[in-house]
């Protein structure tokens, strides 16, 4: 998993889809190149103001925030009509520095995002770095206001594509940190210890990962604790009948911040 994870990011990474979801609409802070063919003085490389505004030769402030190019650009040439008979005019954003996205909520660092290019949730997931402390089921996207996509662990973990989505332009991605992510082995083992959770976990091999039982482990008096909603449930298991009589039965799938004890016994 961890393998075919890798090779997923290098490839979004190096090879970024080239879709995008919609014309990109200017926004504050974007450079724009505006050019009027046969007209060089009315070519020029402007800023958009935090006004949302423009300066062109010859007409002066022009409204550019909100626009996409290819309606600036309509914009400008029924603005221009009056300077140059049939105008032919071009606006290309050169720089993008209005769109971001914004992550936060603990499981990974806080930040905003540049969206400079079309963009999927997996290749940002894969510019995060380490989310071992992020608890993906929990985490969710909020776009104006809206959430439009929750969980990514089906995602992100188990590789199922069909989860991607195309990230926009002022969409805030929240991933949580993940809390109660621990197995406590206690009592009868040779190595005393808490094991980090994973999916599909067993009591034995928490047990196992546990240095096993010690030789005064009275295996078949094992019990898992379990906080149930506020409320303390007792598991028992039969250690033992799983190891010699392979009852599997007795083999119980674990949960975050379960408890094993395995007791002591003199014979």
């Amino acid at each position: 998993m961890k393998k075919w994870l890798m090779m997923t990011c290098i490839g979004l990474i190096l090879f970024p889809s080239l879709s995008q979801a919609g014309d990109y609409v200017i926004g504050e802070g974007d450079v724009l190149d505006v050019f009027v063919w046969g007209v060089k003085e009315l070519n020029v490389s402007v800023k958009v103001r935090p006004d949302g505004k423009i300066t062109i030769p010859g007409i002066g402030d022009v409204k550019a925030s909100g626009f996409t190019p290819p309606g600036l650009q309509k914009s400008l040439d029924e603005k221009i009509k009056g300077l140059v008979k049939s105008p032919n005019v071009t606006v290309t954003v050169k720089e993008i520095t209005n769109s971001k996205v914004y992550i936060f909520g603990g499981g990974v660092k806080a930040a905003a995002y540049d969206l400079n290019r079309s963009t999927t949730l997996l290749q940002l997931l894969c510019t995060l770095g380490d989310v071992t402390n992020a608890d993906l089921k929990r985490s969710y996207i909020l776009r104006k206001g809206k959430m439009i996509k929750a969980g990514f662990y089906k995602l992100f973990i188990n590789g199922d594509t069909r989860e991607d989505i195309a990230i926009e332009s002022n969409d805030s991605i929240y991933i949580p940190l993940l809390t109660d992510k621990s197995i406590y082995v206690l009592g009868a083992v040779n190595t005393p210890k808490f094991i980090e959770y994973r999916d599909g976990m067993t009591v034995m091999q928490a047990i196992l990962e546990a240095g096993g039982f010690s030789k005064f482990a009275k295996q078949n008096d094992t019990t898992i604790l379990r906080n149930e909603g506020g409320k303390e449930v007792i598991i028992p298991v039969r250690a033992k009948d799983i190891l010699n009589d392979g009852d599997l039965s007795q083999n119980s799938r674990l949960k975050p911040n379960d408890y094993i004890v395995v007791k002591e016994g003199m014979f």
